[in-house]
């Protein structure tokens, strides 16, 4: 799906929408007789004296009291639980759907704009789906309805209402387009806000370690200033025809009661000195009383309308980016290969590297995006592009340990993500088992590695649901335990008086450093996968904590072992070592052999030791 179609949703309910509007036709109708009664009640009953009927129409205007109250809970419940569900459906594809965009698209958008889109932008949609679509109906019905009756009573006296509503509909249409772009630009803004908001949140404590505070709100209150001037502007813009809608509803009962009374008492010179009854210009005054409100709703109408217009534009923006990582349409056609053959436990783990390059997108500052595009132009691909790996090639055999060691920015985390097919190769291949990965299906791929990666992320849930993550029914709690006892996470978890079913906090929040990487890599270790990636993932240990780890991943067999790490301690043991510099391999051997050579390696080894 690459648009939001909003006719496919209510298509579902569409029963629903159809009794809707006939329960709300139906108490308009009813609306549309009370003035007719009134009539009847003034010129028949209070003017000819013919009692027998008042109680008669007594009755019809308790019925139609009745019937409006059924026909109106009908019309409210009908459109508020079909609304509902179409806007729960619409959240939940539109989650799905940015679950499915590749990391690319996530690198150039702030998570701030997406919540925005996920919450405001869909409680717009929520509003169209549940009320207003169905007043807008109720506007048309009431207003012809009207006309109608007005005619029936006096065509020429109608003919002033009808030129108002006119003049309110093109009132409301320039309103419409001035709100248009309005609203967008106040929803970027609040989406703008609710990211410095939740980036300030996350990062509190670094905000307190550096007394940034003082800085925060100033920048929060910046953006907080600016929605505020963009919904003045809202309000300046309404306001200015808002009222001017309102003066014409008050001069039509004004104008409509002078002439009416004219007619009354003196005919209509124009229709051969033919008057009106006294109820039936109470009727008649009625009925432009109805006319009043769809005029007065054409202002509020139009000021939601454009909301959700605008709120349906930016969930298209996301709608139509493209995940750039997908499985080929042979591997998605085939479903030998998505089941049983490519299981993540039928991978053995060899990894061959040939010839893989890969440049990066440079990502354009804030400065540089236009406002109005930001979602569509933070996702597309630069011009301008950076190179992170330059040909690289190594190959590890199954159940074997690679060693990776190079300066910050040298590509060793890029390996971790290209492997994984978080981004694809630029040129050359990746291959497992002998296998392109890109003709693996992605979560066989992915099943197949754990990570424990340098940016750790636990969330709130148990320490339980945070190593069973992504496998809560495959791990038992027996495998949760050991991976515990391994990574010697057993040792603080026990102390807790919930032990492993203990709830963590955002993040980990509560959790040393430390402690949260031995969660992350108990993780990792309860999946017995055939291969495990480490990412620099005993740099908060100490010494000793490490050295224990080091032996556990030692003895483990039948795993391919990735470790990534900055201390030769951690990579020493490993049956090959790569050392990158720049992107680029530029030693490759055992650790007697790379100390032998006098390279970069043994000069991170002389300066460690």
């Amino acid at each position: 799906m690459n648009k939001l179609n909003l006719f496919h949703y209510v298509r579902k309910y569409l029963v629903l929408y159809l009794i809707a509007f006939l329960a709300m036709s139906a108490g308009t109708l009813l609306d549309q007789a009370a003035p007719l009664i009134v009539q009847h009640i003034i010129d028949d009953v209070l003017i000819a004296r013919r009692m027998e009927i008042f109680t008669y129409l007594l009755l019809g205007i308790l019925g139609i009291g009745v019937g409006r109250c059924i026909f109106q809970y009908t019309k409210e419940y009908l459109c508020d639980y079909a609304g509902s569900k179409i806007a729960s459906e619409v959240r939940i594809n539109l989650f799905q759907k940015i679950q499915s965009l590749s990391a690319n698209f996530f690198d150039g958008i702030n998570s701030g704009e997406l919540m925005s889109r996920v919450k405001d932008d869909v409680d717009r949609i929520w509003d169209i789906a549940t009320f207003m679509a169905i007043l807008i109906a109720e506007v048309v019905i009431r207003t012809i309805t009207t006309i109608y009756f007005m005619m029936r009573i006096n065509w020429m006296l109608a003919l002033i209402p009808v030129v108002g509503m006119i003049i309110s509909g093109i009132i409301a249409i320039r309103m419409e387009k001035q709100l248009d772009d309005l609203y967008e630009n106040v929803a970027q803004e609040g989406s703008e806000m609710n990211n410095v908001a939740a980036e300030n949140l996350a990062g509190v404590r670094t905000v307190k370690a550096f007394a940034r505070e003082g800085f925060e709100i100033a920048k929060f209150h910046k953006h907080n200033q600016k929605f505020y001037e963009l919904n003045i502007d809202l309000s300046r813009v309404f306001v200015k025809y808002n009222p001017i809608i309102q003066v014409i509803t008050r001069l039509l009962t004004v104008v409509s009661l002078l002439l009416g009374g004219l007619i009354v008492i003196k005919g209509n010179p124009l229709q051969g000195g033919a008057q009106m009854s006294i109820g039936e210009l109470i009727a008649f005054i009625q009925y432009v009383g109805g006319m009043i409100w769809p005029m007065e709703m054409l202002g509020w109408l139009t000021n939601g309308f454009s909301s959700a217009k605008a709120s349906v534009k930016r969930l298209n923006k996301i709608y139509s980016q493209m995940p750039q990582i997908t499985d080929s349409s042979d591997v998605a056609g085939d479903e030998e290969l998505n089941g049983a053959l490519f299981s993540a436990f039928d991978i053995n783990g060899d990894i061959s590297f040939e010839h893989v390059t890969y440049e990066a997108p440079v990502q354009k500052t804030d400065d540089e995006d236009d406002e109005d595009d930001t979602v569509a132009e933070s996702a597309e691909a630069s011009a301008e592009t950076r190179k992170i790996l330059d040909d690289v090639s190594f190959t590890i055999a199954a159940g074997k340990t690679l060693g990776i060691m190079g300066s910050t920015g040298s590509g060793k985390t890029t390996i971790i993500n290209l492997l994984k097919r978080m981004y694809d190769v630029t040129s050359g291949s990746i291959k497992l088992d002998g296998i392109d990965i890109r003709d693996i299906p992605l979560p066989a791929l992915r099943r197949a590695v754990s990570c424990v990666m340098q940016d750790i992320f636990l969330f709130s849930d148990t320490i339980d649901g945070n190593i069973r993550l992504g496998v809560r029914e495959s791990i038992s709690t027996a495998q949760v335990r050991s991976a515990l006892s391994q990574s010697h996470a057993a040792e603080f978890v026990d102390s807790m008086k919930e032990r492993e079913n203990t709830v963590i906090g955002e993040r980990g929040v509560g959790l040393s450093g430390g402690q949260k990487q031995r969660i992350t890599i108990a993780r990792a270790l309860a999946r017995k996968t055939p291969i495990l990636v480490l990412d620099d993932s005993t740099s908060a240990l100490d010494t000793e904590t490490e050295q224990e780890i080091q032996q556990v991943l030692a003895e483990l067999s039948g795993m391919t072992k990735i470790i990534i790490a900055h201390r030769i301690s951690a990579v020493r043991n490993a049956d090959k070592i790569i050392v990158l510099d720049k992107g680029r391999v530029v030693e490759e051997g055992t650790h007697e052999q790379l100390l032998a050579k006098g390279g970069l390696y043994k000069e991170t080894y002389d300066s460690q030791y």
